[in-house]
């Protein structure tokens, strides 16, 4: 900075006021400094900031996502890291891939970065863990599911409703041998998807058969296995239900077109497909942009009791859900 400002002609406070975008600075004294900057490679360094004061924002956020491949994960941090902009902050990104021991050295590798906050996917397992990060200030926000035992902001959807109410629709339709295809049951949400299949069947007088449902699923392929394998039975379903969307496109691959099928998450091209995909359709963008601005507020001093915000999801129908079962009526 000493360079700059000798290079500039200016005292190293201007520097530092230009640097740090104060608008006081006369026009044509910060563009002496822009053009040194530039001509001498200045570039901040954050981290000496932090140690001159540690009452200051790094100006950086954590997000951690089960796998950022994921396309509704990928578009909750691409939503997040647009709120995160307009305050002046960059989101460092991790994968925890469900798996605790992961989420753990991510959260320790983005608090030794001094990040200051968090927005989080938690894995299943306990989380007592983040109790001291939170203790020494840094904020959390946990989305898409809640961690058991902290008490912090959560953005979520309600699953049951939305599961219960799809094979609901699918049993409407004529259909009582309605196979489930999930994510590990470990994971809340997904747990939460699976209760509400067995309550949907439950109500509708309907036995549940685990012959027709697969858990652990965790990629196209995987699925497709389980379609395979379910579909080999002696009493195959007439009906699908896929947890997720990367569920659902492996089960797409070899379902037959006479299936009714509905998807968890609306995916590209689903619409296009023949027949086109039912779905519960959830917001990530929207998800995601509820959760930063719950962070940043609490990083603006919130001091508010943490709240859990349950956003909308919506049955979309397009015909895949709607292909009449045994028992549609006038069969």
């Amino acid at each position: 900075m000493k360079d700059v400002a000798a290079e500039a002609g200016v005292g190293v406070m201007t520097v530092s006021r230009v640097v740090n975008g104060d608008p006081g600075v006369a026009p044509g004294t910060a563009a002496r400094v822009e053009i040194a900057i530039r001509k001498l490679g200045y570039q901040r360094d954050d981290v000496a900031r932090q140690l001159r004061r540690a009452d200051q924002l790094s100006q950086t956020i954590g997000l951690m996502v089960d796998h950022v491949s994921d396309p509704f994960m990928a578009a909750i941090a691409s939503a997040a890291e647009d709120v995160a902009r307009q305050h002046g902050s960059v989101v460092l990104i991790g994968s925890t891939r469900d798996d605790l021991r992961r989420e753990r050295e991510v959260v320790a590798a983005f608090t030794a970065r001094r990040v200051d906050g968090l927005i989080l996917a938690p894995v299943a397992g306990s989380h007592r863990f983040l109790r001291p990060v939170l203790a020494q200030g840094t904020k959390l926000v946990c989305v898409d599911r809640a961690a058991p035992g902290l008490d912090v902001d959560t953005v979520v959807v309600d699953n049951f409703d939305a599961v219960h109410n799809a094979v609901r629709h699918l049993v409407a339709h004529g259909h009582r041998r309605i196979g489930y295809l999930g994510d590990k049951q470990e994971i809340r949400s997904v747990d939460e998807r699976y209760r509400a299949y067995l309550a949907a069947l439950a109500e509708a007088g309907i036995d549940a058969d685990p012959a027709i449902v697969r858990h652990g699923l965790r990629s196209g392929p995987d699925a497709a296995a389980a379609v395979t394998g379910i579909l080999s039975a002696p009493e195959p379903p007439t009906a699908m239900f896929a947890s997720n969307d990367i569920v659902a496109i492996g089960v797409l691959a070899v379902l037959p077109a006479h299936i009714a099928f509905v998807s968890f998450d609306d995916f590209t091209l689903a619409e296009r497909l023949t027949p086109a995909v039912t779905v519960i359709a959830q917001d990530p963008v929207a998800i995601g942009t509820t959760a930063a601005h719950l962070l940043f507020a609490r990083l603006h001093g919130d001091s508010s009791p943490p709240r859990t915000i349950v956003m909308p999801t919506e049955l979309i129908t397009r015909g895949s859900g709607e292909i009449p079962g045994p028992y549609a009526h006038g069969r």
